[in-house]
């Protein structure tokens, strides 16, 4: 009687943890979801050197930090992986991102805001 006590204590132990792991992976999704960026894309002509200037010379704008470049530091990576995040930006942090980024001839006007909504879309 005394070792089916345990088995069944255990096994509610072991039942709590996959709905405690299972809590949390709800939360990082919505973690996940929640989050936004602006693209910024430029012209065909620049080099990456410039890309990697303007992305550090607007990255002082509160609550909007530039996100890691992609691990491959190709070219073609570089010019598309110039992103900032916006997820706790205000409208005024957006706009002072879009007003330092129009500093910089090398880069298209207009940004292009995403969220992870648009991943895989």
């Amino acid at each position: 009687m005394r070792g089916g006590l345990h088995r069944r204590g255990a096994a509610a132990v072991a039942a709590g943890v996959v709905v405690l792991l299972g809590l949390t992976g709800c939360a990082k999704m919505d973690s996940a979801l929640g989050k936004q960026w602006i693209v910024v894309s430029f012209k065909p002509s620049t080099s990456v050197a410039t890309a990697l200037h303007v992305r550090a010379a607007c990255a002082h704008i509160q609550n909007t930090p530039p996100l890691a470049l992609p691990a491959k530091h190709s070219p073609i990576n570089i010019m598309y992986g110039v992103r900032y995040d916006t997820t706790n930006s205000s409208p005024a942090n957006v706009s002072q991102l879009q007003t330092c980024l129009e500093k910089y001839g090398s880069v298209i006007a207009g940004l292009d805001p995403q969220n992870a909504g648009d991943e895989g879309g």
